[in-house]
């Protein structure tokens, strides 16, 4: 897993990294899911989504915060 989408982004969803995604890797599961995933295999590292986040809520999965690391294990979940 590269890259994590964390709790900033629940009730959010602004989209803008999908749109930026050059491999087309994050995902809105269920429209009444609160929050947008990464796809841990899929992502290729190249952090284009990182700065467009409006909410600064995507992490390289190294430098998640503390406070929101398990959301690394809930993005994984998302794709099992």
């Amino acid at each position: 897993m590269t890259y994590v989408i964390a709790e900033p982004c629940v009730n959010v969803k602004d989209k803008a990294c999908v749109e930026v995604c050059p491999v087309d890797c994050i995902y809105e599961l269920n429209p009444s899911d609160n929050q947008l995933y990464i796809h841990p295999t899929e992502c290729i590292d190249c952090g284009a989504c990182e700065p467009v986040c409006p909410v600064t809520a995507i992490f390289s999965q190294e430098n998640v915060p503390a406070k929101w690391a398990h959301y690394i294990e809930i993005n994984k979940k998302a794709f099992e």
